[in-house]
Parts: structure tokens; sequence; C-alpha cells
């Protein structure tokens, strides 16, 4: 009975990998610590399951598969012939397990409204280094691998790069649970090609069709499910509903806040500040997805009126209507709503624009100019991947792609389809 009570060396059923096993007991302590147990309260996702209902799953989940990946590649290679120590094995699958720690409630939300300039990288550093102390000193090769300072630069790139673990287990898990085929990857195959030269990480030439394969799926995974135009519009609805609860609470005390979420709308936070505040990162901690919405959820009945009707809104999926763009609204489009927006609604002008706004959305789904896939041909030779790819215009897919989104609510429809003399 004794030994089973304290066996950490667990077996984890996943619906997209299946049995996760967990490399060593600093692993299980790790993913029993509160900082860790807190991505189980916050969707991978954010706000997607407004549009893909199963968009359900966590960071907590991600990070498990990600785990999980990462111990195929490194068996991958040792039986390619190269030397991956215990300890630089360690490093970086703990270095995976952790990257997204420092991801907050609906986290790019967040990062516009309640903590802004702050990256979640920056904070899964403060939170990896916190992790340090409390392990004893054990984490110091993975924050080494995880800030790119380690020597061999492979090992950062299975981390934070164009093939990296992260990367194939968010596309994989994010297609399965939104049900977009589109998404789906060949990580096994993608893995069992990896290799090693010069100390970068590179690909078997014969891979290069599922690396072909994998920027596409990104490409149509950007545009289907990350910034499919309502999951926009639901994010942006997100941010202004933060941003109007910290402009109300600089005047009303008794604004309805868990503890944590109070903390960050009364006050303004930067990286700096979480370095120098030791409470503070305790006190993101404490935040996630709970914290929010059931913030959102009272803040339907609070007096101000821009406040109430956003947050209703949102908690009730009366989201507002979003158009793509290929170029930005005219600016008589923008204030034309605007003024229908504030007529229809009673509101004052500079109150409108909460309601009707336009921004931009850019993406691209290859950047070899950050970290350039390398295809290693059987006579020892690399090359580019773009000097290799057969299948794809990689030029295209290499290139950012901007387009505009125009948001307004719904009830203006008829005056917008007038205004287009639709």
């Amino acid at each position: 009975m004794e030994r089973a009570r304290f066996n950490k060396r667990k077996i984890l059923n996943d619906p997209v990998h299946g049995f996760i096993t967990l490399p060593s007991d600093l692993f299980f302590d790790l993913i029993e610590h509160p900082y860790f147990q807190r991505l189980r309260r916050i969707k991978q996702l954010g706000l997607t399951h407004l549009v893909y209902p199963g968009a359900l799953h966590t960071r907590f989940h991600h990070a498990l598969g990600a785990l999980h990946l990462m111990q195929q590649a490194i068996q991958v290679l040792r039986s390619k012939g190269h030397d991956i120590s215990r300890e630089e094995a360690d490093g970086v699958s703990l270095a995976i397990l952790l990257h997204d720690i420092g991801h907050g409630p609906f986290s790019h939300a967040l990062e516009h409204s309640i903590v802004e300039g702050t990256r979640h990288e920056e904070l899964s550093d403060l939170f990896i280094e916190r992790l340090d102390s409390f392990c004893g000193g054990r984490l110091s090769l993975a924050r080494e691998i995880f800030g790119d300072c380690h020597p061999r630069a492979f090992l950062h790139q299975l981390v934070a790069g164009q093939l990296d673990m992260d990367r194939l287990d968010y596309l994989t898990r994010d297609s399965f649970f939104t049900g977009v085929s589109e998404g789906v990857i060949s990580s096994d195959r993608i893995i069992q090609m990896l290799n090693v030269h010069g100390g970068e990480l590179v690909v078997d030439a014969k891979g290069i069709h599922s690396i072909e394969k994998f920027i596409v799926a990104r490409r149509l995974m950007y545009w289907q499910v990350y910034l499919h135009k309502t999951v926009v519009g639901a994010e942006q609805l997100m941010i202004r509903i933060l941003r109007r609860a910290r402009e109300v609470a600089v005047n009303d005390p008794q604004l309805f806040a868990t503890p944590a979420l109070d903390r960050f709308l009364r006050h303004r936070y930067g990286i700096a500040d979480f370095r120098n505040t030791p409470e503070l990162l305790d006190i993101f901690a404490a935040l996630d997805d709970f914290d929010i919405f059931t913030s959102v959820k009272v803040w339907q009945h609070h007096p101000d009126r821009v406040l109430s009707m956003l947050s209703g809104r949102l908690a009730n999926r009366k989201l507002l209507a979003t158009e793509i763009l290929a170029a930005p609204p005219a600016e008589e489009t923008l204030a034309r709503l605007q003024e229908e927006a504030a007529l229809h609604f009673g509101l004052l002008p500079e109150q409108a624009s909460y309601f009707v706004f336009w921004g931009t959305l850019s993406t691209n789904a290859y950047d070899p100019q950050r970290d350039d896939i390398l295809i290693l041909d059987r006579d020892g030779s690399v090359h580019s991947l773009g000097e290799s790819a057969e299948q794809i215009n990689l030029s295209l897919l290499s290139k950012v792609m901007t387009k505009h989104y125009l948001c307004y609510p719904k009830e203006l429809l008829p005056a917008r389809e007038e205004g287009m003399g639709v």
C-alpha cells in the first residue's frame, strides 16, 4: 500500500496521443505544483469554443502532449547516433513541459488589456525560475534551453522552433478538438524524420512532403480556427470588456472581481513589476478562466451601461458581426456605423467605439528569416526547405498575409447593408 501510495511514475491516458509516461519523479512533482495545476483551468483556445463547441481542451492537456512528443524526438535522435545525455534529455523535456506555464486566461486578450506589454514567454521564464527554487536547482538546464542559452542549438529548436514539439502537438490537438480535419498533420512521421547536423535540427530528405503538409496545415488552421472571424470578434469583445472594467474600477471601489483579477484591474503592471515584486507572480498564478468569466457574468448587471452591454453579449453569445476585409474600412463607414450604434443603443458618441471598431490580422505559415527548416540530403549536404520543396509554393506561404476586420452590433446590419448598396 505504501509503495503504491507514493508511486510517481504515472501513466496518463491522452485522447490524442494515447498513453503518456512521466520520465521521472521530478516531472510528477512539477505537474502536481499549483502553478502547473492552474493550467487545467485555462482553455488552450480561449473563446474558440464559441465557434467550435468541442474546443474545450486545456493548456494542461497541451503541455503533457508536448512532453510526450519530446520523449519520442529524443528517442529518434538517439537512435540516429546523436549523443543526448540524461541531463540534456531531462532539461529539454522539462523546458517543453513548462513552456506555456506563463499563459494567463484568454491569454491574448489578457496581454492586450490587463498585463499590457508583458509576453507570456517572459512570465514562463519567471515561473520556471521560481520552480527551480522549489526543485532545489534542478531546472537550471531547462531554463537555459528555454532561453536559448545552451550551446547545442537543436535542443532549443525542439522547444521553440519551426518544427518544435509545441507546434506539432497544438496543431494535432486543436484539429482533434475542433474537428477541423485540414489541420491534421503526421506528427509521428515528422518526428521520425528529425535529425541533427552541425548542431542544428534538420529533417531527413525523405520527410520533406510531411513538412510541406505541416506548413499548409498550419496556414489553414490559422485562418479557419485561430483567426476565424467570429473567434476574432469574440476575443476583441473580451478585450474591450476588460478595458472598460479597468476604467470603471477607477471610480467604483465595489466593482465585483475575484481578488486576483481585482489586483490587475486596479493597477498597471509590466514585466519589471513581476521581477521586482515576488508576490505578483503568485497573484497572477491565481488567475484562470473562472476568474474572468465569473466576473463577466456579474458585470452583465453593472450600472455602467457599456460594461453591462458588452458583458451580456459575451456571456450569452450575442456576438458582434465581424467582417474580414482586404483593406481597412473607410473612415466615413466607421463614423456612420458608430453614429448608428450611438442612436440605436442610446450611447454617447465616445462610447460607440466599444461596439464599432476595426483592426488588422496578419500571419505567415513559415518564416525562413526566423528559423529556416533545413533538409538533410542523403549525400550529407544541407539545403533550406525553400530550395528543396517540390509540392508547394513556399514563397507564397512565407509571405505575411494581412487582412482587416470590422466589428459592429448585428442590430446594425440593415444600416451596414444600406451603406454597401445591398
